[in-house]
């Protein structure tokens, strides 16, 4: 207990690694960021009621393309000039949680307006059908809106450092993580995010998740319920208990915990991983790639979203890894890095892959192995894609009980808003700084709280035309998406209002009034002595 304890060595970016350590940090860095390269598809595949070979295909491509196309983060290859494409970190990329919110705002348009079917019972309740095409729009959309942070990546780091300053990312991120909490992390403990959750009386959604599951319950039961706690549990006594290395897959911990439990109770099918493929591969199952015009507004925003995430996550690799975060070099990786992201969304399309952004939870990996070097990183994308190809690996991940996947990325979505808490942190909070956000979050808390506000905002306009009424339902999408809503007022308020001045002068008379009161209580206790 009392001997001297050092620390491991620090490997930088480009010293000599041994192999083994260099396997080992690799493997940390992919099992630290499995949990969330797989949860947006398990979500997707679920809000489009689409079937088990199709979903496991899903996260395996989501696997497949992070590995790649975070290989081309970490690489960093020169294009011209002072241009380059990728951040020469090991800043790796995984599906984007802000797509998840805007997705589903998108698809609950789609099955509104006929795009997606869905059947109405006698007593009222609709019931969804699988909508492939839903997600093959997604992609289109995307694929094209992606050109957008492309373009981002060739202005001055310093101009979109103005743009989106910490006021306006803190803002977006935690409605990002707080949007997901509600619709999708609680949603999922209590049974499921899918139409079970409304209980309808009738119907396969009467039963989370569906009446064919292997022990079927009605949405919220205590089952269901404590299923989601005890892996939340287990999160939190692997990080008091846990090793560093522990500790770092806290998260997979909790759903090792959870599958174990439920596979003994009965709460686990093995028809998923039956189903599921050996070996597979991209575009062993392919979408039908569209534009859906209601969605371009949204997913512009979208991408905003992800430069304004990258320049973030960037920075703090950059401290952690102990490059400098100022001067031209640090303003090269920015710009790739932003690049890298824009066209990881271009080509994480072609993948069948919804738009990718760099992760920020492998910074505290590096922070724990002191290993900042990229052939860790490469080996980290090597199990990324491997993990992808070995198909019953998605077919275990898509067995999980939804409560148990539920009390883990509500932690997970949990931790997102507390990323967006810590930039607002950085922030002076100002009067102006405070005005901002109290009207950014009186849009974003107000949506998140109550869905439908702006759902029938158009609704009394007469006979739209087809062009009208794709606009009007962009801005639906936009508005009914807090993140979305609470990025906008914040960006279009920090553009409008005036900076303050600088509060020095008033401070320091504040503190020598304070210092003269002091002195005359002071005088008075003397005179009060004097006088006994």
């Amino acid at each position: 207990m009392k001997k001297e304890r050092r620390l491991p060595p620090f490997y930088a970016l480009n010293d000599d690694l041994p192999l083994l350590v260099a396997i080992t940090s690799g493997l940390q860095h992919a099992l630290a960021m499995l949990a969330g390269l797989i949860t947006p598809p398990i979500i997707f595949a679920s809000a489009l009621n689409l079937d088990a070979p199709t979903s496991a295909y899903m996260i395996s491509a989501s696997l497949i393309g992070c590995g790649i196309m975070s290989l081309v983060q970490i690489s960093r290859f020169h294009l011209f000039k002072n241009y380059y494409i990728g951040t020469g970190l090991i800043t790796v990329v995984g599906t984007s949680f802000a797509t998840l919110s805007t997705a589903n705002a998108i698809f609950n348009a789609m099955y509104r307006d006929g795009t997606c079917p869905s059947v109405t019972a006698a007593d009222g309740t609709i019931t969804r059908g699988p909508c492939p095409d839903a997600y093959g729009k997604v992609l289109g959309t995307s694929l094209i809106c992606s050109f957008l942070e492309i373009g981002m990546s060739f202005a001055s780091p310093r101009v979109l450092k103005r743009l989106f300053p910490p006021i306006v990312t803190g803002t977006v991120i935690l409605m990002i993580g707080a949007s997901l909490i509600g619709e999708s992390g609680i949603a999922n403990w209590g049974g499921g995010s899918n139409d079970c959750k409304n209980r309808p009386e009738s119907g396969i959604f009467q039963l989370c998740p569906t009446i064919f599951a292997p022990r079927p319950l009605p949405w919220g039961s205590a089952e269901f319920i404590g299923l989601g706690f005890l892996s939340f549990s287990t999160i939190l006594l692997v990080e008091r208990f846990g090793s560093p290395f522990m500790r770092n897959i806290s998260i997979i911990c909790g759903l090792v915990v959870g599958c174990i439990v439920s596979g003994a109770t009965g709460y686990m099918s093995s028809s998923t991983i039956k189903s599921a493929p050996a070996i597979t591969f991209l575009w062993v199952h392919t979408f039908k790639l569209g534009v859906y015009p209601p969605a371009i507004l949204p997913m512009l925003a979208v991408y905003v979203s992800l430069a304004m995430e990258a320049i973030g996550d960037i920075t703090a690799s950059a401290e952690v890894s102990h490059q400098p975060v100022v001067g031209d070099v640090f303003d090269s990786r920015i710009q790739g890095g932003v690049l890298g992201d824009g066209v990881s969304g271009f080509f994480s399309a072609l993948f069948t892959v919804t738009p990718l952004s760099t992760f920020a939870q492998n910074n505290g990996v590096i922070a724990i192995t002191r290993c900042a070097n990229r052939g860790a990183g490469r080996w980290c994308c090597f199990f990324l894609i491997l993990f992808g190809v070995i198909g019953k690996i998605a077919g275990v991940f898509l067995a999980i009980p939804n409560s148990v996947l539920g009390g883990v990325t509500t932690f997970l979505f949990a931790n997102v808003a507390v990323s967006g808490v810590r930039v607002l942190a950085t922030t002076g909070f100002q009067r102006r700084d405070r005005f901002i956000l109290a009207a950014a979050l009186a849009f974003g808390v107000g949506n998140l709280l109550k869905h439908d506000t702006f759902t029938y905002l158009f609704e009394r306009v007469p006979n739209p035309n087809k062009g009208l009424q794709g606009f009007f339902d962009s801005i639906t999408i936009v508005l009914s998406t807090p993140f979305l809503s609470a990025g906008v007022v914040a960006t279009l308020l920090n553009l409008i209002l005036p900076q303050e001045p600088e509060e020095s002068n008033e401070e320091d008379e504040t503190s020598s009034n304070v210092e003269k009161i002091e002195h005359d209580v002071e005088s008075q206790d003397e005179k009060d002595g004097k006088k006994i």
